[in-house]
């Protein structure tokens, strides 16, 4: 069955599909995106209203689009930043040998850019502080129970995501209920009723808005302005595992000081988190030491 709106994007160049897109899918159950073999499945929440893409590759640098929903037009007509059309991989030419071996040898990569703000913002703040599996079980429970069934024929999981007033209007126990914590609850909360203002902003003025918010911070920025707008610059600070990556990478260790990880990303500007990328894809990193304990506040 062909979508309401079909259409053909051609990539300036080769294009991997799933690579490129997996900063967007949180984790492997995500309800909103589905990898199925070579095709990528999406829901999103337009300003049209929902909509459900297909994405097939048609050959090295053409993707076939496909939507349906209220918002198929939007998100057709969006699709080619979502495929990372605006990103310029050609201008990152880094100085040190390896890296740019590394560059060279992962073409088709590209940054996605969503222009939906609240998409990315609130899966953000549910990983904040907490493990990534947990995390990713929070949002795909939240989305399974309380996201609209994607139009068209979509895969049967895959679900919308809310809107900021759909958000807002989830009761705390919903959200103890996916196993999220108070303060990520509040953070939650305290943006979805401000979030239709954040839709509205543009990449440079969305960062200090989001600031302002108790308990958004610059790693809760850099993740979401990375998906939101495909930011090639934004470095996730404070991430658990952004010294060990760029600690292995660098110098064969772990760092724990993250003014020396800071040091050794600033010649990379202004393509630091492209550079972040093709260090998580290549960067085999040793597992020393306890992990991190999980903690299920369903139970308390």
């Amino acid at each position: 069955m062909s979508g309401d709106v079909v259409a053909v994007v051609e990539l300036p160049s080769v294009y991997h599909l799933q690579r490129s897109l997996a900063p967007l899918r949180r984790g492997p159950g995500d309800p909103a995106l589905r990898f199925e073999s070579s095709v990528v499945w999406r829901a999103t929440l337009t300003p049209a209203g929902p909509a459900s893409l297909r994405l097939t590759p048609l050959a090295s640098d053409r993707i076939r689009v496909e939507a349906w929903g209220d918002g198929a037009a939007w998100a057709s007509a969006q699709a080619p930043r979502l495929l990372g059309i605006d990103d310029r991989p050609e201008e990152f030419g880094p100085d040190v040998a390896w890296l740019a071996e590394l560059h060279r040898r992962t073409p088709g990569l590209r940054l996605p850019r969503t222009d939906r703000v609240m998409e990315a913002l609130i899966p953000a703040i549910l990983e904040q502080k907490v493990l990534g599996v947990d995390a990713f079980a929070a949002w795909r429970r939240l989305l399974q129970r309380h996201g609209e069934p994607a139009p068209g024929p979509a895969p049967e999981a895959l679900r919308v995501p809310l809107s900021a007033e759909g958000w807002a209007r989830l009761p705390a126990w919903e959200w103890h209920r996916a196993g999220v914590t108070p303060e990520r609850y509040r953070t939650a909360q305290a943006v979805a009723r401000v979030g239709e203002r954040f839709e509205s902003l543009s990449p440079d003025r969305l960062p200090a808005a989001l600031r302002a918010v108790p308990g958004i911070g610059r790693w809760t920025v850099a993740e979401t302005v990375m998906r939101a707008f495909g930011d090639a610059d934004a470095v996730p600070w404070g991430d658990y595992h952004l010294g060990r990556i760029v600690g292995t990478a660098f110098c064969g260790r772990a760092l724990e000081d993250e003014a020396k990880v800071a040091e050794l990303l600033a010649p990379f500007a202004p393509h630091r988190y492209r550079a972040l990328r093709l260090l998580t894809l290549h960067t085999r990193i040793e597992r020393r030491g306890p992990r991190r304990s999980r903690v299920d506040v369903r139970r308390l």
